[in-house]
Order: C-alpha cells, then structure tokens, then sequence
C-alpha cells in the first residue's frame, strides 16, 4: 500500500480538470502537494482555493523543455525536500486528421504526451530508488489502446506513453526497486478537454475518474482502465480479424464517429 498521508505528491497540469481534483483528495487525505502548470493564473486560482486545505506548492512551468523540468526540481527538492509521488497528469490534444495537422502541433503534442512524462521520471526517479519507495503514476489514454480517426497524433502519443510506462512498472518489478508504477487509461473524460465529443459509450465523470486514480495508487494497482469495457480491447484486437474488429468498435459502437464533432477547449486544450 502506498499511503498519501504525509508524502509529497507532485502532479502535473494540476491547476485544472482530474489533475485539481486529485490535488483536492491528496490534501484531504493529509498529503504535501505540488502542482506544475503552464497556467500561471488558473495555478495562482487554485493554490488560492487550496490554501485552507493543507501544505500546498505551486510551480509555473513548461514541461517539454528539460532544462527547466531538471531546474525545478532541484528547487523543489530544496525548498520542500523529495518527492514521493509524481503524477504525469497533463496532456493536449488537436483533432483532425493527420494530414491536416501542422509540424508544429505534433512535436508540441509529442513532447507534452509522451517526452515529458518520460524526461519527468528519469529526474524524480534516482531519488525514489535511493530510498527505495515512492510511487509514478502515468495518466495516459484509452487512445493508447484504441485507435480511432482524427486523433492520429494523441493516439500516437498516448500509445508511446502507455508502452513505456507498462515497461517502467516492468523494469521498476524486476530490480525489486520499490517503485510502483500505475499506467491508467481512462476513455473520454468531461473535463472539457474533449468538447464536441459524441459517444455511444458513456463519457467518464472527472470526479470519480480522480477519485479512482488516487485509490490505484494507494493500492499500487498495475493498470487502471475506465470503464471496465477498456479491460477487453488488446484481447479482442488479438482474437478477432481487423475488419470484425473495425466493423463492431467503428461502426456497432460508433467509436471511430466520436471526434467528427470534436472542439476542444477554447484557445488552449489542456488537461
């Protein structure tokens, strides 16, 4: 069991949507919170909101650039000390297809997805292996699983995110580190990250989805995947041939519809 009370968890994009919301949980259930945002004003908001609720940090930053993500650690690590936790919470998305999708949207979609969780670890880590405990808990995607049309780039990024936080949790096991390691891929959340999105399968509640993530952590639960339908998809991709697989998940389920309407956030989508 990883206990919360009295760790210091670090959450990225944690000034808005599930990453406030666990921030919110870590600091009922007595824990030390840092939060890292681009957002300088939603994070002044939050650490506003948050101040009551027990010891909280905030941190304006862009984590794709690592220079700044090894400064700022160091500087968390002699104002508060070491963290415990780390939370890969934030992400972003562009819809539309591929080819519609400018050079620049995808490398900043790559660095934020998939490089930076990875940069964020490889700092936070040799910490957590010195003593031999703490937890990294890696939020990526249902679109790590599934793939699904005008969302080939976050798909991509979320599919390299999840490959390698499965095999840190692997490599984390097989040294007998004390590590834990939780990979979670939830299905589209109303975090309004996803706006304009239509689903035949029900989109998922960011308060039970938050909620859901702190206690897989606590548990040191492997894999977290919502709903459970999520549970069954490498299975079947396995046992049926792709053209049973595209005509029931495309067009019985109506999954590979759901982007058609697709806004995201005003301005900046970010989760």
């Amino acid at each position: 069991m990883t206990k919360i009370s009295s760790k210091l968890v670090l959450i990225t994009g944690g000034a808005s949507g599930i990453g406030k919301i666990m921030g919110r949980e870590v600091l009922k259930q007595g824990g030390k919170l840092v939060i890292w945002d681009v957002d300088k004003l939603n994070l002044q908001k939050t650490l506003n909101e948050f101040e009551e609720l027990g010891e909280v940090y905030g941190y304006t930053i862009d984590i794709t650039n690592s220079v700044w993500v090894k400064e700022m650690a160091r500087q968390v690590e002699e104002e508060i000390g070491g963290i415990d936790i780390l939370i890969n919470n934030a992400g972003i998305v562009y819809g539309g297809y591929f080819h519609e999708n400018s050079s620049e949207k995808i490398e900043k979609t790559m660095k934020v997805n998939a490089i930076a969780p990875m940069q964020l670890a490889l700092t936070f880590l040799p910490g957590m292996l010195k003593k031999k405990k703490g937890h990294i808990c890696n939020i990526t995607s249902s679109a790590g699983l599934v793939s699904n049309p005008k969302m080939a780039v976050y798909a991509g990024s979320k599919w390299a995110a999840t490959g390698w936080s499965d095999s840190l949790r692997l490599e984390m096991n097989q040294l007998k580190t004390g590590v834990g390691v939780t990979t979670v891929t939830p299905y589209y959340i109303n975090t309004g990250m996803f706006h304009g999105v239509k689903s035949n399968i029900p989109i998922l509640d960011q308060y039970k989805v938050a909620k859901k993530i702190i206690k897989a952590i606590e548990s040191n639960k492997s894999y977290l995947s919502m709903p459970w339908s999520m549970r069954f998809v490498r299975f079947s991709q396995g046992l049926f041939p792709i053209w049973f697989y595209d005509w029931f998940v495309g067009r019985v389920i109506g999954v590979y519809k759901t982007m058609d309407e697709f806004k995201g956030r005003p301005k900046k989508i970010k989760l």
